[in-house]
This record gives C-alpha cells, sequence and structure tokens, in this order.
C-alpha cells in the first residue's frame, strides 16, 4: 500500500554510447504506473542523438566529476527521495549517488563497475576494443559501428534489429572515461574519480545482470556487488538469464522494469533524507 513516504518519482539515468532517449519506453510504462519519471542527461547530452553524431566533439572533453554533481544537483532540488534506476555507466553513477547519501532505493542495471572491480572478461574486453585500440580515442569522443554495437550491446538480437537499435540510439562517448576509468582505474595510484565507500550506510541497491551480457558481463555485476559486503546498507543482485546489455529495450524489457521497481518499492527506505554527501575519498 503507497504512503505518504512512499517514492513517487524515478529517475532514470542513462548510460555511454545512448543519451536519455534509450529509457524511451520506461519513462512512457513507469508514468502509465503513475509516477513521475525523470531522464537526466548528463551535459552535452541533452540534444537529439542525430545532432550528437553530427557534432560528438562537444561530449569529448566531460568528465565523471561534473556529471555526478549535475545529476546529484537534479535529484536535490526533488522535494523526497526518489527511486534512483542507472544502465550500464549509469548503474555507476547510481552508485555513487546512492553513496552520496541519495535516493530512497537504486537499482544498478549491467552496470559499469566502481573503482576496485577488477574482473574484466574476454568478452568486455573485446566490447571495449573499439575505444581502447588507439591512445589517440583518449582525446576523442569514440562511437561503436553497428557491428561492433551488435557485439556489445545487443548480441541476442538479430543484425536487423540490433542495427535499427543502433540507428536510433547509439552515439559517441568520452573516450577518456573507457581508457581512465574502465581500465586504468584499478592501476592508478590514489582513488580515483569512480571510487565509493563501500563502508557507507545508503539506500538499498540492487544490481541487475544479462546473462548474455558482452560489455557489462554477470561476473562484473556480482563482483560489484560483493564489494558492498562492508556497507550496513541492503545489497541484493538478480540475473535475468539470456539478456544482453541492451536489457533495457530488448523484448521482454518489460520483465525487468517491473522487477526493478518492485524490489525498489518493496526496500525503499521510508527514512531517506536528500543531504549529499561531500566526503572526500579517505585514503587506505
Amino acid at each position: 500500500m503507497a504512503t505518504s513516504e512512499t517514492p513517487d518519482t524515478i529517475v532514470l539515468v542513462h548510460g555511454l554510447w545512448v543519451t536519455p532517449r534509450s529509457w524511451e519506453h520506461w519513462k512512457d510504462y513507469y508514468e502509465a504506473k503513475g509516477f513521475r519519471v525523470i531522464t537526466p542527461a548528463y551535459p552535452g547530452f541533452d540534444i537529439e542523438v542525430e545532432a550528437l553524431r553530427d557534432n560528438p566533439a562537444i561530449i569529448a572533453a566531460l568528465t565523471v566529476p561534473e556529471t555526478i554533481d549535475h545529476l546529484a544537483a537534479q535529484i536535490e532540488a526533488l522535494p523526497k527521495p526518489p527511486i534512483i534506476m542507472g544502465h550500464s555507466f549509469g548503474g555507476l553513477f547510481t552508485q555513487m549517488l546512492l553513496a552520496r547519501g541519495l535516493g530512497a532505493a537504486g537499482v544498478a542495471i549491467n552496470s559499469a563497475p566502481t573503482e576496485g572491480v577488477r574482473v574484466t572478461p574476454l568478452s568486455q574486453a573485446r566490447s571495449l576494443f573499439p575505444a581502447l585500440k588507439n591512445p589517440a580515442n583518449y582525446h576523442r569522443a569514440v562511437g561503436f559501428t553497428a557491428e561492433e554495437w551488435h557485439y556489445a550491446f545487443a548480441n541476442t538480437l538479430s543484425r536487423e534489429d540490433s542495427d535499427a537499435a543502433w540507428e536510433r540510439y547509439a552515439i559517441a562517448a568520452p573516450g577518456h572515461w573507457v581508457w581512465a576509468y574502465g581500465l586504468l582505474a584499478n592501476y592508478t595510484p590514489g582513488h580515483q574519480e569512480t571510487w565509493v565507500d563501500y563502508a557507507v550506510d545508503r539506500a538499498p541497491l540492487l544490481f541487475i545482470g544479462g546473462g548474455a551480457d558482452h560489455i557489462m558481463p554477470p561476473s562484473v555485476n556480482r563482483s560489484n556487488a560483493r564489494h558492498w559486503e562492508k556497507s550496513p546498507a541492503l545489497t541484493e543482485y538478480h540475473e535475468f538469464e539470456g539478456r544482453a546489455h541492451w536489457t533495457c529495450a530488448e523484448p521482454g524489457w518489460e520483465a525487468v522494469a517491473d522487477y526493478a521497481l518492485e524490489w525498489a518499492l518493496e526496500h525503499a527506505d521510508p527514512a531517506a533524507r536528500q543531504t549529499a554527501s561531500t566526503t572526500e575519498p579517505r585514503a587506505e
């Protein structure tokens, strides 16, 4: 039964290589259930896919700190803590936002890992190779070809359906995010920008993995979830067999959306307060 403390807003955080358009089905689906749904864009990602394809350079220099601050400011402005759901790099941001003390519950779907998760399956390395094959890509916005997208994102779809998804949603992404945070974060001295305090108390967090995900395989998400064992907060993991990284739009996405929402509503912290933490990374 809904109460005055039940979250009435859902914040959907998109990942890399896409824009908020990637949430169009979920936004309509959740709004039809009576929720206010917000799909914030990263700075510079708030224009149409076609415009970003024409000029990807405008997002090449975007940083993680300015992005997380931008997202946090929008969540802090809400009248009460929302449910925060993020896909891929948006799942990483969901973890960072909850670690700041934001949100009543969080769901990280096919999440990119926070610092310290060292599992790197072969399919993940192959998926990220287009960005990593040339060191010059560190300073560029780098996209996937339709063939690369099919392997990394939509491997459970037919090539025809994958190409259609690529045409509607795919954009380039800041190459240095893949290099610095996906490749070098665990091998660079000191805390990096995707660091979180795994011992912090925060809102409940669910990880959802896709059994057929190539770019963020289940082993990565399971490892990421285990890193939160130091926290007194609830952390759970659920896996959908046979689903790719494109799980939020591939056929059957409604089952994922329903599970995420039902879990978040069941476990949402009614005592959550929108008090973002500004604590600096502690030394280890």
